[in-house]
């Protein structure tokens, strides 16, 4: 599961990092709070070579007649992906990925409250979300859409959700992005138990509305 997730790569940092074209719309950074439905940084590639451009996370398949008519498609499970309609396509088609600098998950307290966690990459390089994307379009509304990839929870973050999203190492990015040929399938792994790490955070984050680096910052004594 990925639902909310954090970046403050600069949009020319990123471009550098993924040797790729930056479009001129892309979303403002830093966010520490990216939620379903908002703009977010993608990167494709195509004949004309990587491209990092802005697109709304939330797939929509193209039988949805409106953007709300059927569930919000954040996330595309690895184990079926090359099998359900919504996304077959996209994943032989249109895969792409969707950087980021960590992402939350949330445990519950006795008495239900929910109890946010942050999860990075141990070493503070950025996150290379696995992401499959697809242009919707009605009329004269078109949007063009992503969902990100999940997998089974390695170790430290299984104690906390039983899913995360795929990440891509940047070795294999060529491969994922369909650069280097056919074989991706097998990237959609849980990673390593020593790749992340996670903290809790405040519980501000719970809102879709906050915002600022106080929603990574970690409370004292619960790092894993």
């Amino acid at each position: 599961m990925c639902g909310r997730f954090a970046i403050t790569l600069p949009p020319d940092a990123m471009a550098q990092l993924f040797e790729a074209v930056p479009a001129n719309d892309l979303p403002g950074v830093p966010n520490y709070n990216v939620c379903p439905t908002n703009q977010v940084h993608v990167v494709t590639s195509d004949e004309a070579g990587r491209r990092l451009v802005a697109m709304r996370w939330g797939f929509l398949p193209h039988w949805y007649k409106t953007p709300t008519d059927g569930p919000l498609l954040i996330n595309a499970r690895a184990e079926t992906i090359a099998e359900k309609p919504a996304f077959r396509a996209a994943c032989r088609e249109r895969r792409c990925l969707v950087p980021a600098t960590g992402f939350y998950e949330w445990t519950k307290d006795a008495d239900g409250t929910r109890l946010p966690w942050y999860i990075h990459h141990g070493d503070g390089t950025p996150i290379a979300f696995a992401g499959v994307w697809q242009v919707w379009e009605r009329g004269d509304e078109r949007l063009t859409t992503c969902a990100i990839v999940t997998t089974n929870s390695n170790g430290p973050i299984n104690a906390i959700h039983h899913r995360m999203p795929v990440s891509i190492a940047p070795a294999d990015w060529a491969l994922w992005l369909g650069e280097a040929g056919k074989g991706a399938a097998v990237l959609m792994q849980t990673p390593p138990d020593d790749v992340f790490a996670c903290h809790r955070v405040d519980r501000a984050v719970n809102s879709n509305r906050a915002s600022g680096p106080g929603l990574i910052a970690p409370l004292e004594g619960d790092a894993v």
